[in-house]
């Protein structure tokens, strides 16, 4: 489930990358996106490789490798799911380039963290978003493992959509159990959360 997960964002990704001719920025070092589902995902992403580097310098490999499944999830039925609309409207604005860009810097990271773990799969990723590029790798085992981009990373944000997707399953579940379909709209929803700052 996991492989087929990562496969499908992949292959979404490929599929209108090519269709727009979509080419990655030069530099994605200075890249800091304004929509608030660009920053959650790079977030979770540099945390994911936060938790992993650590855990791989300990050698604990299945504490490594679990919050990859997670992150997939996050990407797959969150992010991309809710981004769908930025990547097939039909003008090229920054909303839409952001989309791409931020999409392809989970990717290209993702590919680099499962290198170790998944050899295949990760190459083929790697030197399938990364052909024709400057300054890249022929290989995925040739790159540097990802570093953190501390400035990217908002726990806080991260918190406050953790909460959003609960109350998503929970309204999911409350219209299973009441035989209500999803798109049946309701004349009224109330939601009892904790009360979480902004910053």
């Amino acid at each position: 489930q996991f492989t087929l997960t990562v496969w499908n964002v992949y292959s979404f990704f490929m599929t209108y990358a090519s269709i727009d001719t979509w080419t990655p920025p030069k530099s994605l070092d200075r890249f800091k996106p304004s929509h608030t589902l660009d920053q959650w995902i790079l977030s979770e992403l540099y945390a994911l490789v936060q938790t992993m580097t650590t855990h791989m310098d300990a050698y604990n490999l299945m504490d490594a490798t679990r919050p990859l499944i997670a992150f997939a999830d996050n990407v797959s039925n969150w992010y991309v799911r809710r981004s769908r609309r930025r990547f097939w409207k039909s003008e090229s604005d920054q909303d839409k380039q952001d989309a791409y860009t931020t999409l392809y810097t989970v990717l290209v990271t993702l590919s680099k963290l499962l290198a170790p773990f998944m050899p295949y799969l990760s190459d083929y990723m790697y030197q399938g978003l990364t052909k024709g590029l400057p300054d890249t790798m022929i290989s995925v085992h040739l790159t540097d493992w990802p570093k953190v981009r501390n400035g990217l990373v908002k726990p806080l944000l991260n918190e406050q959509m953790h909460i959003v997707r609960q109350i998503v399953n929970l309204g999911h579940s409350a219209r299973a159990a009441g035989g209500i379909k999803v798109r049946q709209p309701l004349a009224s929803v109330s939601v009892a959360c904790p009360d979480v700052v902004s910053e």
